[in-house]
């Protein structure tokens, strides 16, 4: 067809003036042909020695972190609570006692939310069961019968006999108790699972009481109000508990739906795959048109809603936990629709400029499709590489916790400190502030001697952590980055070296190579862990960094100063601009190594120069191809989505035998929305990879060779028709 090639040659001159254009701005010359290049070259050597012996170096110390980690640290410590005297509620003495009771609730409420996990500045001891009602004992009074239900909580040898004023003054006995039940191990009163009630309740009992106020051990009055006030934080985390064990029993009672909702989404992926492997052109215009038709209905929808509602009151209203979001319906359809419309007229402009373009895109996925086609393999090779990283993910949460737990064992009491208190008796709070630190700091205190506040901080009961510990947590940190990236890179460099084995075979499939995944592998492992490991560094310290940043911004949150926080976050933008940048230079890096088998540097420069001399190509057909990758991940998803939210909305009528009791149907339909996402990406960066494999190799291809008989095209026939290309007849030796 003659006429044909004619008329994609005026497209091939213009991109070969863009090439020399690139080429002429010192982008380096084009590769040159090698008669002895047949793709990944297997006589190579070790590549970045150095980093790679750095790299087990620092493996090495992470095993020396985890193991200082669990030999000194016990988990015990952050799930159990701890008793004044500094044993551990349901372990050793205090076994059998595995809940904590607070002396003193205001003290607690002070606190918020920080109790359950720093505890509260009051007495706090071990019980077996939480307080069954309600106690109120004023100094000097003995409300009813009450008193022995009071002693049953105070401190070992103070539960009978004595003086009971005296015990509560000094915190050997509670001056007053609430029915509790037990929340995280600790006694939390029992009617904040509903404030207002709580009011009445209260209210209730201190009149059954004969008393109007509660007592606390220094005689101090404060009414029923002030509890609930104070303690506002507990009903909060109360209400939160709630909606979490009613998310668990959802999750409970639909799980085998939820895996069937991953398995169709895996079946869907796979077909959608096969499928492309033979009418791929016939998939991405019909995903293209499937795009274009879900914004231009969404648009119609969105605008004739509006206009429904149009100059109305009416209004959405979304619960969330305790909280409650109110939209406008006239904006809400106003900004969908307006949405809608922007990118369907940008996608139609895509279609219409990029025309020729995204054939060349449709090219190189069908090419794709046959090489994932001619090594299925590949399509199960990134469970391994997740397997691995959630592998490293656990290891690095067991080692953190255990890591915190280390500094947790409390170092001194000022109850008992003999340099915290003055001969007068009141608090050296100098050296408060030293031994504490930025604990101490949150507290308003200062060397006046002040009865609230001396109460405050004389009961603090835990000083700083291990001194060392968060510096551990960092490098743990870096390391969970480090590893997790060197994975990825691992995954990447083992497709493209299979990849490539497959584009540079000149009869396909009679010349690839036989187990190219696997040898691939072996490459990767045997001469190249310094490479993955040199990329991974680099990513890891722009994460770490990025890291320090948000800690920074949160930390500078309340100083409202409006140069820090512009500096912050165009500080942030750059560095995720960079991260981004960085992964796609590592990418078409790690393409080169697998093939030529050079060290990252080398192989980085060489990518980055073929990428700049053909930067037209790469900036449209890469991102094209992309973009069809994307849509077609997002239609797998919102297939499986809609088909999720119909079946537990009720909404499919022969199926609703099958269909749970739910609290809140929307917590299933999420997890089948994220692990759709999980499945159908895992199967898609395999043709990710395989397009940015072949189309680097295209593009090699086309400097290296010009389809004489010495120098043939290794590209697909389809390719070389949509540029206009032929190789001559006779096939080299």
């Amino acid at each position: 067809m003659p006429g044909k090639e004619e008329a994609y040659k005026p497209g091939e001159e213009m991109e070969m003036e863009e090439m020399n254009d690139f080429t002429d701005r010192g982008y380096g010359k084009p590769l040159q042909f090698d008669p002895k290049f047949r793709g990944p070259i297997s006589k190579r050597s070790c590549t970045d020695i150095i980093c790679c012996f750095i790299f087990m170096v620092f493996v090495v110390g992470m095993a020396v972190v985890g193991y200082f980690a669990f030999s000194y640290g016990d988990p015990r410590l952050l799930l159990y609570p701890m008793n004044s005297d500094k044993q551990l509620c349901g372990y050793g003495e205090q076994k059998g006692k595995n809940n904590l009771l607070f002396y003193d609730l205001l003290a607690c409420g002070k606190m918020g939310a920080g109790v359950f996990v720093d505890g509260c500045p009051t007495t706090q001891i071990c019980v077996e069961e939480c307080p069954t009602k309600n106690v109120y004992y004023k100094l000097g009074s003995i409300p009813g019968a009450d008193v022995a239900e009071l002693r049953k909580f105070c401190k070992t040898g103070f539960e009978t006999g004595g003086d009971l004023d005296k015990y509560v003054k000094n915190e050997s006995c509670p001056a007053y108790i609430l029915e509790s039940k037990p929340i995280l191990h600790r006694c939390v009163p029992k009617v904040l699972a509903d404030l207002i009630d709580e009011i009445g309740s209260l209210e209730s009992n201190l009149k059954n009481a004969s008393i109007t106020t509660v007592t606390d051990k220094n005689g101090n009055d404060f009414t029923q109000t002030d509890i609930v006030d104070s303690l506002d934080a507990y009903g909060l985390f109360l209400k939160a508990k709630e909606y979490g064990e009613k998310v668990i029993q959802d999750v409970v009672a639909s799980w085998w739906m939820i895996l069937v909702g991953y398995l169709l989404a895996m079946t869907i992926s796979l077909l959608w795959i096969i499928l492309m492997r033979w009418i791929a052109g016939v998939m991405v215009w019909l995903t293209l048109f499937l795009f274009v038709a879900v914004f231009g209905f969404s648009s119609f929808w969105c605008m004739k809603e509006y206009f429904g509602v149009k100059d109305t009151e009416q209004s959405f209203h979304i619960h969330m936990a305790v909280l409650t979001f109110t939209f406008s319906k006239e904006k809400f359809w106003l900004g969908f629709g307006i949405l809608s419309i922007a990118i369907l007229a940008i996608v139609l402009l895509i279609l219409l400029i990029l025309c020729q373009r995204i054939r060349i895109a449709i090219a190189l996925i069908k090419e794709s499709s046959r090489a994932v086609g001619s090594m299925l393999m590949t399509l199960i090779f990134p469970v391994f590489i997740y397997v691995l990283e959630v592998a490293i993910i656990a290891y690095w949460l067991l080692s953190s916790v255990y890591l915190a737990s280390s500094g947790r064992e409390p170092t001194f009491d000022l109850m008992n400190g003999t340099d915290t208190i003055f001969s007068n008796g009141s608090y050296n709070y100098d050296v408060i502030k030293r031994q504490t630190g930025s604990l101490f700091e949150e507290i308003p205190c200062d060397n006046e001697v002040n009865t609230t506040l001396s109460e405050l901080c004389g009961v603090l009961k835990h000083a700083q952590e291990g001194k060392y510990t968060i510096y551990l947590q960092i490098y743990n940190l870096f390391m969970l980055f480090w590893l997790v990236n060197f994975c990825i890179a691992l995954g990447e460099m083992a497709l493209a070296g299979a990849f490539a084995s497959y584009y540079w075979a000149f009869e396909k499939p009679r010349d690839i190579p036989t187990f190219p995944l696997l040898n691939s592998v072996g490459r990767c492992f045997r001469y190249h862990l310094g490479s993955l490991a040199f990329g991974s560094l680099i990513v890891a310290i722009i994460q770490i960094i990025r890291v320090f940043l948000e800690y920074l911004d949160h930390k500078l949150k309340g100083s409202e100063n409006p140069v820090a926080s512009f500096i912050m976050k165009c500080l942030k933008c750059c560095f995720w601009c960079l991260e981004k940048f960085i992964r796609f230079l590592n990418r078409n890096a790690y393409i080169m190594v697998a093939i030529h088998g050079k060290n990252f540097c080398s192989s980085a420069k060489t990518a980055f120069l073929l990428i700049m001399r053909n930067v037209v190509r790469v900036l449209v057909v890469d991102k094209v191809v992309d973009f069809l990758l994307f849509v077609g991940k997002l239609l797998v998803v919102g297939g499986v989505a809609c088909a999720s939210y119909f079946f537990f909305d009720g909404q499919i009528e022969f199926l609703k035998t099958y269909q749970p009791s739910l609290n809140f149907y929307v917590v299933p339909v999420v997890l089948v929305t994220i692990g759709s996402y999980v499945v159908a990406s895992c199967f898609f960066s395999v043709y990710n990879m395989a397009v940015d494999t072949l189309f680097l190799c295209f593009l090699e291809d086309l400097e290296r060779n010009d389809g004489s008989d010495s120098k043939p095209y290794f590209m697909p026939k389809n390719l070389m028709k949509i540029l206009g290309k032929k190789n001559q007849p006779t096939k080299p030796e």
